[in-house]
């Protein structure tokens, strides 16, 4: 008999409400001896893109067949699908509004399927608490180990977006964008070591990283390395650079959320030479 997987939980329902402990209650109904795991109930209202950000740091850190369950839901009584996607060690149960983007970007070969059994449903089916009615006892059927084949049928028009690529503008400029803002004000940009990796090179050049018109021109290996106030660069531990400081907010600090620009200037920009009368 294998053994039991475990069912991790990303949502925006915090835990003031009932809501995260019913879907764990509904879960452990259909299989008592499942392990539940909360990997965030704060991601940002609504914010479908913090949700697959945070889906995509976290997943393939824990066991293969773990079975990772994501509401976030603002279409929640829609048209919109109810969707089961595996890859080679993973499932994913999470509505069909592009929260699964970046598990289609990074991974081979998934496979998705429109969840229509309802008979795996909660009867009657809430307009409004569908990760209670239908995500949550899908799971947990999941986790009883029925085939996903008798959930619903393979569709290939599954909603999807691209996440933001850096883009070289120059030799020695390369533009990105901020990704998010940590709970400790650290700003996380898309860019990471290979796309400026003169930065990491044996004698790296002079440069300036800029955001918010604010110039940041130090690269540290630990926030503690950092002086009191001074903004700085370092590569996190999501494989991206960020903007941080000592024990401090960069984010308040620069006045910065996500979607600014971010600008990394490379060696010292040629002087311009003025055209001739």
């Amino acid at each position: 008999m294998p053994r039991q997987p475990i069912v991790t939980l990303i949502t925006d329902f915090d835990t003031a409400d009932h809501f995260v402990g019913t879907m764990k209650g509904v879960i452990l109904n259909i299989n008592p001896d499942v392990e539940i795991v909360d990997i965030c109930h704060e991601v940002a209202s609504y914010d479908i893109f913090d949700a697959a950000f945070t889906l995509a740091q976290s997943y393939r850190f824990f066991p293969p067949d773990t079975i990772h369950l994501v509401v976030v839901d603002p279409g929640v009584g829609t048209a919109r699908r109810p969707l089961l996607a595996r890859t080679g060690a993973y499932r994913f149960v999470a509505p069909d509004n592009g929260v699964l983007s970046l598990i289609y970007e990074r991974e081979q070969n998934v496979e998705v399927r429109h969840i229509t059994a309802d008979h795996y449903f909660l009867n009657p089916v809430s307009n409004t608490f569908q990760g209670r009615d239908i995500f949550a006892p899908v799971v947990g059927w999941l986790s009883k180990w029925v085939e996903v084949d008798k959930f619903g049928d393979l569709v290939t028009d599954y909603a999807k977006f691209t996440s933001p690529k850096p883009k070289r503008v120059s030799d020695n400029l390369i533009k990105g964008v901020v990704l998010k803002v940590d709970k400790f004000g650290n700003i996380i940009t898309n860019l990471t070591p290979e796309d400026v990796s003169q930065l990491f090179s044996e004698n790296p050049p002079p440069f300036k990283i800029i955001i918010n018109q604010q110039e940041i021109t130090r690269l540290n290996l630990a926030y503690s390395m950092g002086k009191p106030s001074e903004i700085f660069a370092i590569v996190g531990s999501s494989g991206y650079i960020e903007i941080c400081t000592n024990r401090g907010s960069a984010a308040k600090t620069l006045d910065v959320n996500r979607g600014v620009e971010v600008g990394v200037m490379l060696g010292s920009p040629s002087p311009v030479v003025p055209e001739s009368a």
